[in-house]
């Protein structure tokens, strides 16, 4: 396997400069994986006693989108109940200040699972623009309908870095009893949004200047889910790989063709998959729960030759796992933490460590991030051992996956964002 020449210019950046940083451009970092390059980030804070906090800031709206961050600012997407606008907010990474403020869209509230938030999809930079994605509700008198699924059109839009709109589209319709989540993936020219819902679902690739599509590939299931694609190089060609729509399959991102699926294990799944130098690692779902180990050089139909290891033992769906050296760390909604041997799939410990998860982990040197609904980070040393090294208290639930930038972690409590770190990073 080739290394993507992005991936490359990380190692090689890190190698030479202890001390770099990097930003955290979309969902799960630079790499779409949880994984941080960084050294610095802080194992000890305490968001109700103000240690190891550089700042907190109220975040107007409610949301579980994650905050993203590119040079000295902080995307992050909320929604304004009361209000009914589904905003995009720029903060600054220096002293927390709101910067900028715009409205989306302007719907009625559809209807969601309880767990969900009407902004859920985390945004994602290039760095010029910034790309957001809701869910524009078409039913009028939604607030008050006993209609069981919200539906409406998919909205994609792009903002420079001082909040003025580039462009809005509006590629497809969505349905779905459990509301909307997805995340956009920025791929050479194109912006890539996941659109599997119960209806006509789809994949669409837009042109990232302006909102145009380029391609749009049907899903053959037509069944919600709401995973964010990784995009990884293999044999010199591009993957985009996820589950959903009751398989796993790679896309080839420049046009939307299949290069391979895997049919089933089940029928829903929320989580993005992770990825080491063999193989590529998915938990997930609904009705049933599975992890699983595939291999990466497949094409055509895999299911019977390249799943290397599946285990039901995590019964994991909405949190994504990281890989942390040869173990596979997944959060168990249930608030139980899970490591699993890369090579073969044996579960190598299982502890509880709160009452549920909901954001996905992350992980940076030899430490992985756990972080509860009730707002406690428990980090953990990777290895066959169960090794706490802290639990840090929020002070606030929090429902969004953290970002790691500079040195510093971003966390979004249900009310607050949060830099924790150092104050020079």
């Amino acid at each position: 396997m080739r290394l993507p020449s992005a991936l490359l210019l990380s190692v090689l950046c890190l190698t030479l400069s202890p001390a770099w940083g990097e930003d955290w451009p979309a969902w799960r970092g630079p790499r779409g994986d949880g994984t941080s390059m960084e050294a610095s980030a802080a194992t000890k804070w305490n968001g109700e006693t103000g240690e190891g906090v550089v700042w907190k800031v109220p975040v107007p709206g409610v949301g579980h989108s994650s905050p993203i961050v590119h040079g000295q600012n902080v995307f992050v997407t909320t929604c304004l109940l009361d209000d009914q606008k589904r905003e995009l907010l720029c903060f600054d990474t220096e002293s927390g200040d709101l910067r900028w403020q715009k409205t989306v869209i302007d719907a009625p509230l559809e209807k969601k699972h309880k767990l969900n938030s009407f902004a859920s999809g985390t945004p994602a930079t290039d760095g010029s623009l910034v790309y957001v994605t809701f869910l524009e509700n078409t039913n009028q008198d939604a607030a008050d309908s006993d209609a069981e699924t919200a539906s409406g059109n998919m909205v994609v839009a792009a903002y420079d870095f001082d909040g003025n709109q580039e462009w809005l589209v509006r590629p497809g319709q969505f349905s779905s009893v459990h509301g909307y989540c997805s995340s956009p993936l920025l791929f050479e020219s194109l912006v890539i949004v996941n659109g599997d819902h119960d209806g006509d679902s789809y994949v669409v690739a837009l042109d990232r200047n302006t909102g145009q599509t380029v391609w749009k590939t049907p899903r053959r299931h037509k069944t919600r889910s709401y995973v964010t694609p990784l995009l990884r190089e293999v044999n010199g060609q591009p993957h985009i790989v996820f589950s959903g729509s009751k398989q796993i399959t790679s896309l080839n991102p420049r046009d939307g063709s299949t290069w391979w699926t895997v049919e089933g294990p089940t029928e829903q799944f929320v989580a993005s998959m992770v990825d080491d130098a063999d193989k590529y690692y998915m938990s997930a779902g609904f009705p049933t729960h599975h992890v699983m180990g595939i291999r990466k050089d497949g094409s055509g139909d895999v299911t019977d030759t390249h799943v290397a290891w599946h285990s039901t033992e995590a019964k994991s769906y909405v949190p994504s796992p990281v890989v942390a050296g040869n173990h596979l760390y997944v959060a168990d909604d249930r608030g139980i933490a899970h490591c699993f041997n890369t090579e073969t799939g044996e579960q190598v410990w299982r502890e509880r460590m709160s009452p549920h998860f909901s954001a996905s982990l992350v992980t940076t040197g030899s430490l992985v991030y756990f972080l509860s609904d009730e707002g406690v980070m428990t980090i953990v040393r990777s290895g066959d051992a169960f090794d706490v090294v802290s639990e840090n208290p929020l002070g606030q639930r929090a429902f969004a996956s953290p970002a790691i930038s500079n040195g510093q972690i971003y966390l979004r409590g249900e009310t607050d964002l949060f830099r924790i770190g150092n104050d020079k990073p």
